[in-house]
């Protein structure tokens, strides 16, 4: 079975605002998850648990350099939409967590 995080790996939480999000990363952190960015549009500029936060993916990446993982505490409805401008920076695995996406939208 393939290692496919660790804690060398740069992670960024999509959603970090939001109670789930800030809640996971704040449990991610205290296991050691090098998480870097976070995002949720229209609150750029924030921080939560001392993690910088950013209107999309790609300012993340920009400000920062390469990240290797997105995971994502958004909505079930907005998964898709979350998920493909992550894809669009250049970040190689997203996690889905959210119960209910859509079967076409996970695909």
């Amino acid at each position: 079975m393939a290692i496919l995080i660790d804690e060398t790996k740069r992670v960024l939480v999509q959603g970090i605002t939001g109670r789930e999000g800030r809640a996971r990363t704040r449990l991610m952190r205290e296991y050691g998850t090098n998480v870097v960015a976070g995002v949720t549009p229209g609150k750029g500029g924030q921080s939560v648990l001392g993690v910088p936060v950013f209107n999309a993916p790609q300012e993340a990446v920009d400000s920062l350099g390469k990240i290797d993982i997105s995971v994502l505490f958004v909505p079930a409805a907005g998964v898709k939409e979350a998920a493909i401008p992550a894809i669009d920076a250049g970040i190689k695995l997203t996690v889905l967590v959210p119960d209910r996406v859509p079967v076409w939208d996970a695909m």
